[in-house]
């Protein structure tokens, strides 16, 4: 036997078979019942990373990193914006746009964001161009007056390429009989798909210079800049408008999208806390276990502390015991989360297989499948959280053992 003499004994007491076979199966109980929480919370926390990465991705796909405008006035300088922009090194791609809220009717009427851009510029900083269903992007030609619409917006408007629509402007223009909205005319030349049904549904393309026309302006909203780095994007932003001089106000990604992020962030926190009271459980399982073990070793304890075992030392071996079934069901679940999360689009096709059933179809869901996204901090928060749950859960039954008085354990022995 070596030392230190609590952990031999903690240890012996975890491989030697008990008498009662029911304190054995609440151990367990418990090993099975941490290493589950373990493992579902590490496949759930990852799976919703993973839709959090795949939504994320497919906006920003669609949009920059970074803008830069303008307060209320257009940016006629825009030009020399761009110019600036590309000889930062962190900056991949710009472009200027105009973005301005309308109405566009056809059979039916529905409000959308307009974006005028360039369509020669465009492409480095959005993949509009290659997520064109019908059409070709490049046919937003100056003066063509062309429309692209999402593919739910199309379809909500009841319109197809080669189709008109009419854009109707929050902004009056006088005439003799009143003010009435500006309006423009103009021809559906290609749908796009974004594979996000808020871009779908509420987002059309023009020329720039169209609208710039057709807003009677002279200048861009800002300038869209896409980066090598995206944690980087109000860095970047801020630094292109000091270079720049003047009032510039400077927006990220993370900031175009707050309320979405921060909703999705929050989902995943109160998941993880929700499914750690499956952890807890295993832990309570593991107080009941290491209770029932105290009382059925009543007799050793008090052996061991006639034979010069102090209190100290009694309350380490239950501690030793009970963290060992702690560590051993921490270990297997998250062995088992990694290689459920790994397999998990087997599986996935497993079942649907077997029951012949689509749970994710194409028809309904943007995004098929499960996206996985395992984050290492992920695991090891897991990890510490159920490991700390198992030593806690250890201290009540170890310092009842050490309380048991050997005279007393022993009178009916």
């Amino acid at each position: 036997m070596f030392k230190p003499i609590p952990v031999a004994i903690g240890l012996r007491y975890l491989r030697a078979k008990r008498r009662n076979g029911f304190i054995s199966f609440i151990s367990m109980a418990s090993i099975l019942g941490i290493a589950l929480g373990v493992t579902v919370l590490i496949t759930t926390l990852a799976v919703m990373s993973g839709f959090q990465k795949e939504i994320r991705d497919r906006l920003l796909q669609m949009s920059a990193h970074t803008t830069i405008s303008r307060d209320g006035e257009p940016m006629s300088d825009w030009q020399r914006a761009v110019d600036t922009a590309y000889k930062d090194a962190r900056v991949a791609g710009a472009a200027p746009y105009i973005e301005i809220q309308a109405m566009i009717s056809g059979p039916r009427v529905q409000g959308a964001l307009v974006q005028g851009v360039d369509p020669a510029m465009e492409p480095k900083v959005s993949v509009v161009a290659e997520k064109m269903k019908k059409g070709r992007f490049d046919s937003l030609q100056q003066g063509s007056y062309n429309m692209i619409l999402g593919q739910e917006l199309a379809l909500w408007l009841g319109v197809d390429v080669g189709d008109q629509v009419v854009v109707t402007l929050a902004e009056v223009q006088g005439t003799p009989m009143g003010a009435i909205p500006r309006m423009k005319r103009f021809t559906v030349s290609g749908i796009f798909e974004a594979g996000y049904n808020e871009i779908d549904r509420g987002v059309a393309f023009a020329n720039m210079e169209d609208l710039e026309r057709v807003l009677r302006i002279d200048g861009a909203t800002g300038v869209r800049l896409k980066l090598h780095d995206m944690d980087q994007a109000l860095e970047v932003g801020v630094d292109l408008a000091q270079r720049l001089g003047g009032a510039y106000r400077v927006s990220d990604w993370t900031q175009q999208n707050a309320n979405l992020y921060h909703s999705l962030r929050m989902e995943k926190v109160v998941m993880g806390i929700l499914l750690s009271l499956i952890i807890a459980m295993g832990a309570f399982n593991l107080v009941s276990s290491q209770v029932m073990l105290v009382t059925d070793k009543q007799a050793d304890i008090a052996i061991l502390r006639t034979l010069g075992l102090t209190p100290r030392g009694v309350m380490g071996v239950f501690m030793v015991q009970g963290s060992m079934i702690g560590i051993i069901g921490t270990l297997s679940g998250v062995i088992g989360g990694i290689a459920l999360t790994l397999n998990l689009e087997r599986i996935l096709g497993a079942i649907e297989a077997l029951f012949n059933v689509k749970l994710l179809p194409e028809d309904v869901y943007y995004i098929t499948g499960l996206p996985t996204d395992m984050q290492p901090g992920d695991i090891v928060v897991i990890t510490v959280v159920a490991l700390l749950m198992s030593f806690l859960a250890t201290l009540y039954p170890a310092w009842r053992a050490a309380r048991t008085q050997p005279a007393e354990a022993l009178r009916y022995e």
